[in-house]
């Protein structure tokens, strides 16, 4: 029996890598029915899942398979995937953070691509608070944006209802819906551009750069350090990392106390934003 369920996963890594994802989705499913226990068939169904956007059948995999490994990385990264996509950021960064901290007990080579999550996550939590904010300034902002919102949803039920009578198929489908959703976020960014001109004080987006954050706490750094890498990252939490692991949280290369070095012009960067952007302390 579990002979079988190895080869029906060695068949579906097969289709996954020749892009037949729905092939390689039944395949692990096969593989699941004759071996329910073991969590990398879970997971790498999940991943699957995430090629074919089925969010919800993504989520249900990954639960299951940190229910039978509950350290498995994979299971909360792609958790976090799924989560980011269906716009649940507070759940993605409990998710992705959880990730992350596996993957530097295990020393994954994972660190660099979780961390690009969790900051996505974070920022998206933090454009959630933004757009709630703006809204609440302006009520004609907030009618054309939710104008155009429902749009969408029309739009991409429409393509549900194609799909069901097979007038596209799963690849064609994805893409008409990722078309839809990137066209409306155009549309909602030209928008609140136009209100932004019109008042900046009130109704300007404010965003964090990504040069000013710590890759291992998500947070502005107040006394950035460079490794020998180039990488910076807040003292304070790079030595607390070293405490666990001598090596870069990004590269995975060997590191020591004595290898850091201030990042001076960093610090003084990080230190002018907060001064002018006092709101960002709450990022």
């Amino acid at each position: 029996m579990a002979t079988s369920a190895f080869a029906l996963k060695e068949q579906g890594n097969k289709a996954f890598k020749a892009g037949d994802y729905k092939e390689a989705e039944d395949l692990y499913s096969k593989a699941i029915q004759r071996d329910s226990a073991n969590p990398a068939l879970f997971t790498n169904r999940a991943f699957t899942r995430i090629k074919l956007q089925a969010w919800d059948a993504c989520i249900d995999d990954c639960i299951r398979a940190i229910e039978l490994q509950p350290q498995s990385m994979k299971g909360y990264y792609y958790l976090a995937q799924a989560q980011v996509a269906l716009h649940h950021p507070n759940e993605a960064l409990s998710s992705a953070t959880t990730a992350y901290e596996i993957c530097l007990r295990t020393l994954d080579s994972s660190a660099s691509n979780i961390s690009s999550l969790i900051l996505q996550a974070k920022k998206e939590k933090w454009e959630v608070k933004e757009r709630e904010r703006i809204r609440r300034r302006s009520d004609l902002l907030r009618e054309l944006e939710d104008g155009l919102l429902r749009t969408a949803d029309v739009q991409r039920l429409q393509v549900d209802q194609r799909l069901k009578h097979l007038e596209l198929d799963p690849t064609e489908g994805r893409e008409e819906k990722e078309e839809i959703t990137e066209a409306t976020r155009r549309k909602v960014e030209e928008v609140r551009n136009a209100f932004a001109v019109s008042d900046p004080v009130n109704l300007a987006r404010r965003e964090v750069p990504d040069y000013l954050i710590d890759y291992i706490s998500f947070a502005i750094m107040h006394d950035p350090v460079v490794t020998k890498t180039g990488n910076s990252y807040d003292r304070s939490t790079l030595l607390e990392h070293l405490k666990r692991s001598n090596t870069d949280p990004l590269t995975r290369e060997p590191l020591t106390r004595d290898d850091l070095r201030p990042n001076l012009a960093l610090k003084q960067a990080c230190a002018e934003f907060l001064e002018e952007n006092g709101w960002a302390v709450d990022w």
